[in-house]
C-alpha cells in the first residue's frame, strides 16, 4: 500500500513505477503538523531510549526537505501512518539531493515503532555498514517544537525503490525486470539459457531465488547475532535496493531485544526466549520462501489454505503431498516451483519443512540454512547430514514411483532405492512403531505388482485411484493395539478395451480391523538366500529392520458403488481390485518388518519379499 490514510483526490500518473499524485495540502510541509524553523542544516543530538540508553541520531527540520507530490506504491504503510517522498535540499547536508521517505506516524503505537527504529539504529551503530546493507537506513526524525504526546512524529528513512518484494512478484515480467535491477550480466544469462525452454527457465528462477534467499538470511542472521529479532518479516517489508543490490529487511520498528544481559531473567529463561524469537523469524522466512518459489501462494485464498494446513499441526514434511494435487491441477504441463523444490533430491522441500517445523526447537537456523544444498550452487562443497541423505533417497523414490513404470530396469532401480532406505532405517526397534505408525498413509508403489494402468485387459476393467492405510493408537498398559482401516477408491469401466476417456462408475472399498502388535521373527535369513522379489533377485534380511507380528482380529469389509451393479458384477469388481492391490493391504499378518525412513515415508516388507512404499497423507 502506498497511502493508508484519508488522503483525498488521488490520480495515477504514468511513470517508470506506480505512483500517486497528491492534490491536497497534506503534501505541503506545514500541513504535516510540524512548524518549519529556519535552521539551515540537520543536527546530531542524543536521544534517550526506553531502556535508558543514549545514542546519536540525526535531527531534521522540515525546511531541509523538498516534499514531492508523488508517492510510490511499494512503500509499505499502515492505517496509522502517512507516507511522503522528499529530497534533501540543504546544500550543506551530507544527504544533499538524496531521496528519502518521511513516515508520518499518527497513533501512539506508531510513534512507539518509530522511536524503536531509532533505538535499533543506536544499538547497531558499531557496524553501520552491515546495518545499512541489510536494513532500510533510518536517517533520523523531524524536529518537534514541543514535547507533547499529541505532536506528530515523523521518521526519516532511506528510499529503496518503488517496489517491495510482494510488488515484484505480482508483476507479469518480474523475473527479467528483477534481474535487470540486480544487474545480472549478460554472460550469466547466456550460461543459464533462454527462459522459453523448460529446464533453463527453472535454473534461471532457481538462481535468482538463491540470491534473494541468501541475502535475506544474511540480514536476518546479522540481527540475531546482535540480540535482535525482526518479528515482522513479510513480503511487504522486504525491499530490494537498486543501488547496492541488497535485500532490505524493512524498518526495525517492531524489533525485539532478547539480549539476556539486559533482562532480569534467569539464564535458562533468557535462552528459551531467544530460541522462541529466532524460531518465529525463521517461520516468517519460510513463508517468504514458499511465496517466492510457489507463485500460486500469492493468492490470498491459496495462502490461507497453506497456513491452515500448518496451524492444524500437520507435519510440514508432508507439504508436497498436500500441494501436489493443487499444483498439477492448475498446471498439468509442469510447475516451475514444483520442479525447483524437487531438484537435488527434493532439497527445497527439506529446507521448507525445516523453516516451517511445527516445534520451534526443530526449526533451522540462519547459518545452517545458508549451508543447505538448496541454497548452494552446484560447485559448492556441501556435506549433507544423514537425515538429508535419507530425505533424498525417499524423495527420489517418490518421484520415480509417480510415473507409470513398465520397464524391467526401472522397477529394479526403485526396488534398489527401497533397499537403500531399509539399510538406513533410523528406527530399528519395534517399540517405536506404536507412535510412528499412527496416521494416514497413501500406497504409492509395490515391488510385487504394478498398480494402475497395465497391459492387462481384465473384465471388468477397474482403474485404481487411491489406496490408503490408516492406523490409530488404541494401546493400553499391557500391549500395543492399533486400529487399522483400508480405504480404496476406484473406477469401473464397462468398455471392452481400455478407452481413451477413463471415466466410469466410481466405487470405494473399506476394510476395518483391530491389530495387536508384538515382536516377531523372520521366516528366513540371508544364509538361505532370503526371499525373492518379483524380479528374481534375492532380498537380504537386514538387522536394521524390526521384525513384527501383526495379529488381526475380525475384519469388516464393505464396498459401495455409484450405480447398482448385480451380485456377479460386484464380485468380479471386488476380485479385480484384490488382484491389483497387494495382499498385504488386506491381510496384515503377511507383513513381517517395516522401515520408517522419516516422517513422510513408510516401507512395509511382506513375507514373500515384496515391499510396499507409503507416503504420509494429511488430507
Amino acid at each position: 500500500m502506498a497511502l493508508l490514510g484519508p488522503i483525498p483526490s488521488l490520480r495515477c500518473l504514468p511513470s517508470d513505477g506506480p505512483r500517486f499524485r497528491l492534490f491536497s495540502r497534506r503534501s505541503t510541509p506545514g500541513s504535516l503538523g510540524v512548524r518549519c524553523t529556519a535552521e539551515p542544516r540537520a543536527r546530531v543530538v542524543e536521544v534517550k531510549g526506553e531502556e535508558g540508553g543514549l545514542g546519536s541520531v540525526v535531527k531534521f527540520s522540515m525546511v531541509d526537505f523538498a516534499v514531492a507530490n508523488q508517492v510510490s506504491v511499494g512503500l509499505h504503510g499502515r492505517t496509522d501512518e502517512f507516507m511522503f517522498e522528499a529530497t534533501v535540499c540543504d546544500p550543506y547536508h551530507p544527504l544533499y539531493n538524496s531521496r528519502v521517505v518521511l513516515r508520518h506516524l499518527v497513533s501512539a503505537q506508531a510513534k512507539r515503532r518509530g522511536r524503536r527504529a531509532l533505538e535499533v539504529l543506536q544499538k547497531l551503530a558499531r557496524r553501520q555498514l552491515m546495518y545499512h546493507s541489510y536494513a532500510i537506513q533510518v536517517h533520523g526524525y523531524v524536529t518537534q517544537t514541543s514535547n507533547s504526546e499529541d505532536d506528530p512524529f515523523i521518521l526519516v528513512h532511506g528510499y529503496h525503490g518503488s517496489y517491495s518484494l510482494r510488488h515484484w512478484l505480482q508483476l507479469s515480467d518480474w523475473l527479467p525486470t528483477l534481474e535487470a535491477t540486480l544487474a545480472l550480466d549478460e554472460e550469466w544469462v547466456r550460461r543459464v539459457g533462454d527462459n522459453t525452454i523448460g529446464g533453463p527457465a527453472v535454473t534461471r528462477q532457481l538462481r535468482l531465488t538463491r540470491i534473494l534467499m541468501r541475502d535475506l538470511l544474511i540480514g536476518v542472521n546479522y540481527l540475531h547475532t546482535h540480540g535482535l529479532a525482526h518479528t515482522e518479516l513479510r513480503l511487504e517489508n522486504v525491499h530490494i535496493s537498486p543501488v547496492d543490490k541488497h535485500v532490505k529487511v524493512g524498518i526495525l520498528g517492531n524489533a525485539v531485544d532478547f539480549d539476556e544481559t539486559k533482562r532480569k531473567e534467569s539464564k535458562k529463561m533468557s535462552m528459551e526466549r531467544r530460541k522462541r524469537m529466532i524460531a518465529f523469524d525463521m517461520r516468517c522466512v519460510g513463508f517468504i520462501m514458499a511465496k517466492l518459489v510457489l507463485r500460486e501462494l500469492m493468492d490470498p485464498s491459496s495462502f490461507s489454505d497453506f497456513k491452515s494446513f500448518l496451524y492444524k499441526g500437520n507435519d510440514p514434511s508432508c507439504l508436497r503431498e498436500f500441494l501436489l494435487p493443487v499444483l498439477c491441477r492448475k498446471f498439468p504441463s509442469g510447475n516451475i516451483g514444483l520442479q525447483m523444490l524437487d531438484r537435488n533430491w527434493g532439497a527445497g522441500w527439506n529446507l521448507l519443512s525445516l523453516l516451517l517445523a511445527t516445534k520451534p526447537s526443530e526449526r533451522i537456523s540462519c547459518l545452517n540454512a545458508l549451508r543447505h544444498p538448496f541454497l548452494c550452487g552446484p560447485k559448492w562443497r556441501v556435506n549433507p547430514s544423514m537425515d538429508l541423505v535419507r530425505w533424498g533417497l525417499g524423495s527420489t523414490a517418490v518421484r520415480m514411483a509417480e510415473d507409470y513404470i513398465y520397464g524391467h530396469h526401472q522397477r529394479r532401480r526403485i526396488a534398489h532405492f527401497i533397499e537403500l532406505m531399509e539399510r538406513l532405517n533410523p528406527s530399528s526397534k519395534l517399540k517405536n512403531w506404536s507412535h510412528l505408525l499412527p496416521g494416514r498413509w497413501r500406497l504409492l508403489y509395490s515391488t510385487g505388482r504394478h498398480i494402475g494402468l497395465t497391459f492387462r485387459q481384465p473384465s471388468p476393467r477397474v482403474l485404481i485411484k487411491d489406496a490408503y492405510l490408516s492406523f490409530s493408537d488404541m494401546s493400553n498398559a499391557n500391549k500395543p493395539i492399533l486400529s487399522m482401516s483400508v480405504d480404496i477408491t476406484f473406477t469401473s469401466i464397462s468398455s471392452a478395451q481400455w478407452p481413451h476417456d477413463k471415466s466410469g462408475t466410481s466405487g470405494s472399498l473399506h476394510i476395518a480391523s483391530i491389530t495387536n502388535l508384538s515382536p516377531g521373527r523372520f521366516y528366513g535369513n540371508s544364509s538361505n538366500s532370503g526371499y525373492g522379489n518379483s524380479f528374481g533377485s534375492n532380498w537380504e534380511v537386514l538387522p536394521s529392520l524390526p521384525a513384527a507380528n501383526l495379529r488381526v482380529g475380525e475384519i469388516d469389509v464393505s464396498m459401495t458403488m455409484g450405480s447398482n451393479p448385480s451380485v456377479d458384477e460386484a464380485q468380479r469388481i471386488l476380485k479385480e481390485v484384490r488382484i491389483q492391490i497387494p495382499q498385504e493391504m488386506f491381510d496384515l499378518t503377511r507383513v513381517i518388518c517395516g522401515t520408517y525412513i522419516d516422517s513422510r515415508m513408510l516401507v512395509l516388507r511382506g513375507a514373500n519379499g515384496s515391499a510396499l512404499l507409503f507416503t504420509r497423507s494429511c488430507v
